[in-house]
């Protein structure tokens, strides 16, 4: 028999995971925003700092090597920063699916049980 209380208390449950759920699905992507604007901002003021020291180079192979030294480290920070990026991309996705884990396994569980073989037909 349908009960109106049980069906009342597993909708305010759905309703308050999803609004958890959302509350930090949106500081996950704050946290990411807030990472790239750091690096911008940091990427910018190496670049403006390269220049300035490049321009005051005294020769070609000095500019040269200035050069190579700031593409060089300019990559690397690139690639810390883009693996730092992917982890926290990588973090939000398990903490907004893990409010779901339980209920989808439960669910997968009951459609997948194998049927009962039925009897051949006779022929």
């Amino acid at each position: 028999m349908f009960n109106f209380d049980d069906a009342n208390r597993k909708s305010k449950e759905a309703v308050d995971t999803a609004l958890r759920n959302y509350s930090d699905t949106a500081r996950g992507f704050q946290a990411i925003a807030a990472e790239a604007a750091e690096y911008s901002k940091k990427s910018f003021q190496d670049a403006v700092t390269h220049f300035e020291t490049l321009a005051g180079a005294k020769s070609f192979e000095a500019a040269f090597e200035l050069q190579t030294n700031y593409v060089k480290s300019s990559y690397e920070r690139f690639v810390s920063e883009t693996t730092k990026l992917g982890e926290m991309y990588a973090d939000l996705a398990k903490s907004a699916y893990r409010p779901y884990e339980a209920p989808i396994a439960a669910a997968v569980a009951r459609t997948t049980k194998s049927p009962q073989p039925s009897a051949p037909a006779a022929a």
